[in-house]
């Protein structure tokens, strides 16, 4: 990963992470042009290829995709104690609402008004997933082989049951066999 030279600074890592998880429902995907925005266009961390990359990682290994994304990046940018703090931005607006709703709103869980209000945040963020499956398919299928490869590895979890993770290491191969000369001859930090 390239990356720019700019060394943010600790608070500054914390900060970041944890506005966009404080306003963002929905979980890691439904984050992504939010994190785009905030570390890619406004702060220029790191270049959006990169931010593919780092979730195309965080969602292979074990954990919560946002919270993965956001230690690569605060590693990426200030090692061992940037990924802790970049990570505790991501999930600290998350576990504080996870407290407040658990010690004063479940017992209305069950109203009808909380009930239809859920119903619309659900709709709400299905459209947001969509705009982060836009948003990383441009920067990912950009040939018709890559195209194909994603339709495939869709169909074959959809229509075939196929277990994602071995979609995810068949992906890393044919990855790593079919694009090895794209790979070299894209100047880093490139799309």
């Amino acid at each position: 990963m390239a990356g720019n030279t700019k060394r943010p600074k600790l608070l500054e890592l914390f900060f970041v992470f944890a506005r966009v998880s404080a306003i963002t429902i929905g979980g890691g995907y439904v984050m992504f042009p939010l994190l785009k925005r905030d570390v890619v266009d406004s702060k220029g961390w790191i270049s959006a290829r990169e931010l593919v990359d780092c979730y195309a990682l965080g969602q292979s290994v074990p954990g919560i995709i946002a919270i993965n994304t956001a230690t690569l990046i605060g590693y990426r940018k200030r090692g061992i104690a940037g990924a802790i703090v970049a990570a505790a931005g991501m999930a600290a607006p998350s576990l504080a609402v996870i407290i407040l709703i658990a010690a004063f709103l479940t017992q209305y869980f069950d109203n009808v008004w909380v009930q239809k209000a859920f119903a619309g945040v659900r709709a709400s963020v299905v459209a947001m997933i969509g705009m982060a499956v836009l948003q990383v398919g441009r920067k990912s299928v950009s040939s018709v082989l890559k195209g194909l490869l994603a339709v495939g590895a869709f169909l074959a979890i959809v229509a075939l049951n196929t277990s994602p993770v071995l979609m995810i290491i068949a992906g890393g191969l044919l990855g790593f066999l079919l694009f090895r000369k794209e790979a070299s001859s894209t100047p880093e930090g490139g799309v």
